[in-house]
């Protein structure tokens, strides 16, 4: 038997566009908390290079 047979393999992850008739409310629900995480993330990653881009723009303003 080969090792990569022993690791579990991941579980993909939800698509923006993926069918959602087979999902059951729990799936639905784990899915919507998931991508509220993910646009947490995204959203202070915008407020970092904002933060940036000020810092930046106050630095080299005449």
């Amino acid at each position: 038997m080969d090792w990569d047979d022993m690791v579990p393999k991941p579980k993909p992850q939800a698509a923006i566009g993926d069918a959602l008739a087979t999902l059951s409310i729990n799936e639905l629900q784990a899915r919507i908390a998931a991508l509220e995480a993910e646009i947490g993330r995204v959203r202070a990653e915008i407020e970092k290079k904002q933060a940036h881009e000020a810092a930046a723009a106050a630095l080299f303003k005449r």
